[in-house]
């Protein structure tokens, strides 16, 4: 083996740069679910009282938003390879 094949091959690479985003947005949804749970959950019980039912829907509206702009800059970065970052710096 040359070690050429792996890194040569577009497609194995475009595979792996998605696969990696995946990951990155999976570990995102882990922090922030488990952020929402320890700033809005006081004691585990059956029934939410409002004040935590309020907390979680605005913790996770703003994981929705939050997600959605990670979303879309993504989609920037596929179609202009590089804009995420170039327009990150201004």
């Amino acid at each position: 083996m040359d070690g050429q094949g792996a890194t040569a091959d577009p497609q194995l690479q475009h595979f792996i740069e998605i696969e990696s985003q995946k990951q990155r947005f999976q570990q995102l949804v882990h922090q922030m679910t488990e952020v929402c749970w320890e700033k809005c959950m006081d004691k585990p019980g059956p029934k939410l009282d409002s004040r935590t039912e309020s907390c979680f829907m605005n913790c996770v509206e703003r994981f929705i938003d939050t997600s959605q702009f990670i979303l879309n800059r993504l989609e920037q970065t596929q179609r202009g390879k590089g804009g995420f970052s170039d327009s990150m710096l201004e």
